[in-house]
């Protein structure tokens, strides 16, 4: 028969292991990637329904000493960069926590705009960083309708439902109205640019806001980022070498990977033919997806 020391005796040795782990200082590492914002029916981007629990999760870890973004994003919708960084900026004050960012290939437009809810931000030597900026676009095909012969039938409560209809031809005013909200959303991202960056930013303010981007050496000479690091090497020269990095969320599964693309080769046929067909939309999601990436060269 065991004696109770016995008994017990691997959690009697676990427990110091146990307490070590403890001991070592904590970062939750909070990856956000991708474009921000709806990019298709069957493509969901960063949004702050989808990664608020990851947030939540990384600020709630018992005795965490900072939370570290992970940032690669080309931007995407301002409505949902906004509201991601405002929720990190709260739970940072709640929790009295330090936020610092590092930015991977590129945190330009709605991506820096995440990067700037951080304390510090740090990115590669060859980071593409900045964009601040405004940007819409879209097709126009009213001259093809003309040719091929369709008619565009469109009836509207209201004189100005059809704006910028892509069916239609431009309207100047339509066009003026497009762009004097891109001037107030613009001039909402500059004013969060200063109240987070504030002092550390060098450089004319018609340089800084007019949409460019720099890579990291540049962005840090403008004061738009506060060093050249990397995440675990920043982490172990500030918490020392045994930091604990525990990433907080992650990537989803391979099979939802694949139901997100709109993959169905690998489901059988009857299940395959449940799955939304609209594959047109898909695609120009997926080519506009593209085409922000793009524009940073990658």
């Amino acid at each position: 028969m065991n004696t109770f020391s016995e008994k017990f005796r691997p959690l009697v040795a676990w427990m110091p292991i146990e307490r070590f782990q403890q001991s070592r200082p904590l970062v939750a590492v909070l990856r956000l990637s991708g474009v921000i914002g709806q990019v298709g029916p069957l493509r969901s981007g960063l949004s702050l329904a989808r990664v608020a629990p990851a947030i939540e999760r990384a600020f709630n870890l018992p005795r965490v000493r900072a939370v570290a973004l992970s940032i690669n994003s080309p931007g995407g919708s301002p409505v949902q960069s906004s509201l991601i960084a405002r929720r990190i900026r709260q739970l940072a004050t709640e929790k009295k926590v330090p936020v610092v960012a590092f930015a991977e290939d590129v945190a330009a437009s709605g991506g820096y705009w995440l990067a700037c809810a951080a304390d510090e931000i740090y990115a590669d030597a060859n980071s593409i960083v900045g964009s601040i900026g405004v940007i819409a676009a879209g097709f126009g095909f009213s001259e093809l309708i003309d040719k091929v012969g369709i008619e565009r039938r469109v009836y509207t409560a209201g004189e100005r439902k059809s704006l910028l209809d892509p069916f239609s031809r431009e309207i100047p005013e339509d066009v003026q109205r497009l762009k004097a909200i891109q001037a107030e959303v613009h001039a909402g991202f500059q004013d969060w640019v200063r109240e987070r960056r504030g002092d550390r930013l060098r450089g004319r303010p018609e340089d800084l806001f007019n949409g460019e981007f720099w890579v990291g050496k540049r962005a840090l000479e403008l004061g738009l980022i506060d060093g050249i690091d990397d995440l675990r090497s920043a982490m172990r020269r500030r918490f020392g070498d045994d930091v604990r990095l525990r990433q907080v969320g992650g990537e989803r599964s391979w099979l939802r990977r694949r139901l997100s693309s709109g993959s169905t080769e690998f489901l059988p046929e009857g299940l395959a033919g449940l799955l939304p067909g609209n594959w047109a939309e898909d695609l120009l999601a997926a080519v506009e997806t593209r085409s922000l990436w793009g524009r940073f060269g990658l």
